[in-house]
């Protein structure tokens, strides 16, 4: 598999690694049982809203390392509002690119910063605690890479179909019973939405 230099770099060595002494906020996104994941710690300033220190930890390959290294990064210094901004194509095109198979890998980092930034704007009265519905479903969605060609599965056009209701999520997929990638796609979606304390059974259908 071929990596670009910086992606080599950062992962031989990765910036801004390791546990933070008494951080702000943490989040943590993936599963090791799944192959990766990412915990990411904050310290802001609670008058100017800026990062002033991130570190993180990852479990998984060198696109991991490497992309949480990357989006730690682009966020340093920032005020939340900026680094809200900061996307899994930022980190991506900071590595001058990765392999189709590991661009999840880049959504996977970039999901954990949001999730700290928003984690540490709901405990400090900043924004309140989203409604879950179809909107959120289809986020997730977007955060679901088809690895063939490291685009998202909405971009692509695979999901025909978002229904919810009273904990019941119910996704039309439009991926063939040949398509290598179905079962990986729908470990996916399972992982994303099941995190969420409102959804009870996830159904995914195929053709």
């Amino acid at each position: 598999m071929q990596y670009s230099q910086k992606v080599l770099d950062h992962f031989m060595h990765p910036h801004n690694v390791g546990k933070m002494e008494n951080p702000d906020v943490v989040a943590t996104e993936g599963s090791p049982a799944c192959g990766d994941q990412v915990t990411v710690y904050l310290k802001v300033d609670e008058e100017t809203k800026k990062i002033e220190d991130i570190s993180f930890l990852s479990y998984g390959c060198a696109s991991n390392i490497a992309t949480a290294s990357i989006i730690t990064d682009l966020a340093k210094g920032k005020t939340l509002e900026e680094a809200k901004k900061i996307t899994w194509r930022d980190a991506m095109e900071a590595l001058d690119g990765l392999p189709p198979v590991k661009v999840h890998c880049s959504v996977l980092a970039a999901d954990t910063l949001q999730t700290a930034i928003s984690d540490y704007e709901i405990a400090h009265g900043l924004k309140e605690v989203p409604n879950f519905g179809k909107e959120t479903i289809l986020e997730e969605l977007k955060k679901i890479i088809y690895p063939q060609v490291g685009e998202d599965i909405v971009s692509l056009k695979m999901v025909k179909y978002v229904g919810f209701d009273k904990g019941e999520v119910l996704i039309d997929m439009n991926m063939m019973s040949f398509d290598q990638w179905r079962d990986n796609v729908a470990e996916e979606i399972r992982e994303h939405l099941g995190k969420y304390p409102e959804v009870k059974n996830i159904q995914i259908n195929f053709p």
